[in-house]
């Protein structure tokens, strides 16, 4: 049997002597540090965003779920006023999706505004 056939699984049948098990503790499995995290949040009141805009100046994507504020309350203007700033200083990018989100981005991290079909 060629290697074609061993990788495409062409020709004759396996049996479980053909697998080798393999043990992840035999592997490193560490990652290494990401240049960018993504962070929940949730924001119910002006102080909630005092952490988003820390983790934002820090480098992190910050998706905070609105939902425990009312959309007609005057706080959630200043709050995303706020994060607009933040978004400004850093040339990092913000959005709001629908009536419960809020994605704040870093440098260098731009929110593209069209649905993926």
């Amino acid at each position: 049997m060629g290697i074609m056939s061993k990788i495409l699984g062409g020709g004759g049948t396996h049996s479980t002597e053909d697998y080798v098990e393999l043990n992840l503790d035999d592997f490193d499995t560490a990652r290494g540090d990401a240049g960018i995290q993504v962070r929940l949040a949730e924001i119910s009141e002006q102080r909630d965003a005092i952490a988003i805009k820390d983790a934002v100046y820090d480098g992190n994507l910050v998706i905070a779920d609105i939902t425990r504020m009312s959309p007609s309350d005057s706080v959630v203007d200043r709050i995303l006023e706020d994060l607009r700033q933040v978004a400004r200083e850093v040339d990092g990018d913000v959005v709001v999706k629908g009536e419960d989100e809020v994605i704040v981005a870093p440098t260098g991290v731009t929110i593209n505004r069209e649905k993926l079909s």
